[in-house]
């Protein structure tokens, strides 16, 4: 049998600084999707993407939408029967504020000292341009190599992931025949630890709306109306303190309905991961973990819903004191959902739950903003097992198989419009300081990434590919 990966292998190691510098240039360019004053700067993103994937050889275009635009590329690889893999990324970033927490210049990388060989550290190094350039340096290294990819390839690069994606579900509606594929490969989740890749097969979803609690009709003099009238902030903060039992579990109508238990394989297959509950808390700066009573950590963060109060305020907020009874209270509540759950059900439950506790002489407005599904990702894909076997050859050990807390919502996306499914295969780490201050990625995740994507490239090919993809 040819071996084809090892000189691609080769290329990659010899030519990893290359592969450094590009990264870099496209860390300097700004692309803060959710600010309008970076509107072009998101747009030169773009542009430098298509441009490295046509050096690439792939057939590579900018597609405008009503926000930032999509980057498309295609590779026909071997012929029409090889399988078909579509590769989403996202190219913008978030904004890096605060800025006086970085130790330097957010939008020029350095190269920082790391237990692990060093490390770049810029605002999207691991979040997720550097993840993204993992899957184009392989495709690079491998077309020098082999002048062709082993499958067919369509790229899908958004510049509007970290504002919302308003753009993302109407392209897909538009252009579902050009981005027909037999399984996507989404890079945008994280390895186990620095020597054990992953594979994530959960993911979240949420639902997240602003409520206002309305009460008096103007801001009123606490010491003239104190203790006769309704304080929606008192009123608030009661309500919303009951959205939990001292058991942590939440009170909302309907929550747990459809949640399906773990089964025993997936239950001790989490119980080996050796998880250190400790270092995960630690890393919050706490000691003691909380959450819904007799289950793990894992379980609360991974495949237990969860609700939380992410912000509350009204009233005087300001330096000094202001004796005043606000005329309303507002709060934001976000709702973590698993598999099975019905986003639109739990908004409609949280809404019912805060009615039914409404004070007398006070109303609610709502302003949701997005219902997402949570993901479950079939384990028994061929696709799966191919990634498996190449993240295997490139780790020497088994890619675990794990769950992920937060939400990417193109992986629905791509379920419900387009009719397949996802491989969820990140190299990022816990310690990445994802959307934080001096957000890293390690050079030797970058590397391995580069060479775990060339190692995939050649398992995929493996796969019969479905007629008609």
């Amino acid at each position: 049998m040819t071996d084809l990966l090892t000189p691609v292998t080769e290329r990659i190691d010899a030519e990893f600084d290359a592969s450094v510098e590009r990264l870099k240039e496209l860390l300097r360019i700004p692309s803060i999707s959710t600010d309008p004053a970076y509107r072009d700067r998101t747009k030169e993103a773009a542009e430098w993407c298509a441009g490295v994937l046509t050096d690439i050889g792939l057939d590579a275009s900018v597609r405008s939408t009503t926000g930032h635009p999509m980057v498309v590329a295609h590779d026909p690889g071997p012929g029409p029967d090889a399988p078909h893999l579509l590769y989403y990324a996202h190219y913008d970033v978030q904004p890096p504020d605060p800025l006086e927490l970085w130790e330097h210049d957010p939008f020029d990388p350095i190269i920082a000292d790391s237990p692990h060989g060093g490390r770049i550290v810029a605002r999207g190094a691991c979040d997720d341009k550097g993840q993204m350039m993992t899957f184009l340096e392989a495709f690079r290294h491998w077309r020098a190599v082999h002048g062709t990819l082993p499958v067919r390839v369509t790229v899908l690069l958004e510049g509007e992931e970290e504002s919302g994606s308003p753009s993302l579900e109407p392209f897909l509606e538009a252009h579902r025949s050009e981005l027909a594929a037999d399984v996507a490969v989404v890079t945008d989740t994280g390895m186990w630890n620095i020597d054990t890749p992953a594979i994530t097969y959960m993911l979240r979803g949420l639902v997240y709306t602003d409520v206002t609690l309305h009460g008096p009709t103007h801001d009123l003099h606490s010491g003239m109306y104190g203790g006769a009238v309704v304080n929606p902030l008192n009123a608030l903060a009661r309500i919303l303190g009951g959205l939990h039992d001292d058991a942590g579990v939440v009170q909302i109508p309907g929550f747990y309905d459809d949640v399906r238990e773990l089964s025993a394989d997936e239950r001790e297959r989490w119980r080996n991961l050796g998880f250190d509950e400790a270092a995960f808390l630690a890393s919050a700066g706490l000691e003691v973990g909380m959450g819904e009573q007799g289950r793990s950590t894992l379980e609360r963060t991974w495949c237990r819903p969860s609700c939380d109060v992410n912000g509350m305020w009204g009233g005087y907020t300001g330096e000094g004191a202001k004796t005043v009874i606000a005329s309303e209270a507002h709060a934001k509540i976000s709702c973590r959902l698993v598999a099975d759950q019905d986003p639109q059900a739990i908004s409609a439950g949280l809404v019912r739950f805060l009615e039914d506790r409404t004070p007398p002489g006070c109303r609610w407005t709502f302003e949701p903003h997005g219902c997402n599904s949570a993901i479950r990702v079939p384990t028994d894909s061929p696709f799966l097992e191919a990634a498996r076997d190449g993240l295997r050859r490139t780790f020497g050990t088994n890619a675990e198989l794990i769950g992920c807390g937060g939400s990417i919502p193109v992986v629905g996306s791509f379920q419900s419009l387009l009719g397949f499914d996802s491989l969820l295969v990140g190299f990022g780490l816990d310690d990445d300081r994802v959307h934080s201050p001096n957000e890293k990625f390690e050079l030797r995740c970058y590397q391995m990434g580069i060479r775990a994507q060339a190692a995939m490239l050649e398992s995929f090919a493996s796969v019969k590919s479905p007629v008609g993809s």
